[in-house]
């Protein structure tokens, strides 16, 4: 099957990121972050039709790797990926990895939070109620996807160790 054009979804702080940081640099895919497609380093963020229109144009693209949720667009990308790699993690363990990183720098995020935003730590919360879900209702749709789906980072780890 072909794998050209992947997606890495799931909680944030579920190591999303890092993974598929990591993948693209084993598969040299290009890699890109919607975070940094959507926010600006001033903490703002671009319009909805400025983000769409950079969304769109990776994915015009041959090949890709696009790393992040974004509910409003997942349809979309779901539609024209070869690939689906779903980070499907206790809340638990999503809100400890968000709290790891503070203070650091990201190479996917414009900038780095000293603490955890409030309204971010409450998403993280009820990602698996209220996200979860509709994801999983997406890839039973486009049910011809392939989809790995990790529930642990270590699983995540053996799967590109294998590669």
């Amino acid at each position: 099957m072909n794998t050209d054009r992947v997606i890495v979804i799931g909680c944030p702080g579920s190591g999303k990121s890092t993974f598929a940081r990591r993948y693209s640099a084993l598969t040299g895919l290009a890699l890109f972050h919607l975070d940094l497609i959507y926010h600006r380093p001033d903490h703002t963020t671009v319009s909805r039709e400025v983000f769409d229109h950079r969304l769109e144009t990776v994915m015009c693209t041959k090949s890709w790797i696009i790393d992040g949720n974004y509910q409003r667009t997942m349809e979309k990308r779901i539609k024209k990926c070869d690939k689906v790699f779903l980070f499907d993690l206790p809340t638990e363990v999503c809100l400890a990895g968000a709290k790891e990183r503070l203070g650091t720098p990201r190479p996917d995020m414009p900038w780095f939070e000293e603490k955890l935003d409030p309204d971010f730590e409450d998403h993280i919360k009820e990602f698996r109620e209220k996200n979860l879900p509709k994801i999983y209702e997406l890839l039973e749709k486009y049910s011809d996807k392939d989809v790995t789906v990790f529930r642990s980072r270590e699983e995540a780890d053996e799967y590109l160790f294998g590669l």
